[in-house]
């Protein structure tokens, strides 16, 4: 996938965030909600290592929009994100009623390097956005920065973080 040049920073940061993340002894995610207009509103990472596995930053974003966001702000914004949606992200993404989403690295690339690692499987099924959300706009994987993020997860997992 080519991402336009004024996306890139988005996507670097959902990197950087990633790498946040890890760096608190968390899973390498990390997520940025941009408006219409290309204001970043809001970001998160991931925060499971607190003992909720929901706390993914695309779920946070989501409730976020919800709360300050009118629906057609949600509609008109981007959730840029290190990793593709999860199932339950991908719900909460079409509920509130968001727009594009555009991923570094997709759901079939993170179980990929997961089992490649010994990493047992996760209880929820990995499935692409659009089986779970079929009417939003999803572009990704982003190959520029594909192997950032799974240098990540290798460290994550291997315990070299």
């Amino acid at each position: 996938m080519t991402v336009k040049d004024t996306e890139l920073p988005h996507l670097r940061r959902c990197v950087q965030l990633a790498a946040e993340a890890l760096a608190a002894g968390d899973e390498p995610f990390g997520s940025v909600l941009v408006s219409g207009d290309g204001t970043v509103l809001a970001e998160d990472h991931n925060r499971v290592a607190s003992g909720d596995r929901t706390r993914h930053p695309e779920f946070a974003l989501a409730r976020w929009a919800a709360d300050r966001l009118t629906p057609a702000q949600r509609a008109a914004a981007t959730v840029y994100t290190s990793g593709e949606h999860c199932p339950m992200c991908a719900a909460a993404h079409a509920w509130v009623g968001l727009g594009r989403i555009v991923y570094v690295a997709s759901s079939r690339q993170l179980v990929t390097w997961l089992t490649e690692l010994g990493v047992p499987a996760a209880p929820v099924r990995a499935l692409p956005v659009q089986e779970i959300a079929p009417g939003v706009a999803v572009e990704g994987p982003v190959p520029e920065l594909t192997e950032e993020i799974r240098a990540l997860h290798v460290r994550f997992h291997t315990g070299r973080g």
